[in-house]
């Protein structure tokens, strides 16, 4: 039986590559109020677009989306 809430899965996508346009996009952590979920991607800051990346359940996979694109702080939006 398939549910009616499928699970985003972890991996990321690698719609970025690791030297992306820092004038262009801002690395953004995106929080659900409800439910807690987070979400790390890139926010283009002409359009206001959301690109997702990754699916973040725990702070390894945090450090580990952080590494990947070589970004030491990463802000947060709800």
């Amino acid at each position: 039986m398939k549910s009616i809430f499928p699970k985003k899965k972890s991996k990321h996508k690698n719609v970025f590559p690791a030297d992306f346009d820092r004038q262009l996009y801002k690395p953004v952590l995106k929080c659900s109020i409800c439910t807690g979920e987070q979400v790390a991607g890139f926010k283009n800051l002409t359009t206001g677009k959301f690109e997702e990346v990754m699916l973040i359940r725990n702070e390894k996979e945090l450090a580990s989306f952080k590494e990947l694109y070589g970004i030491s702080e990463l802000g947060k939006e709800y």
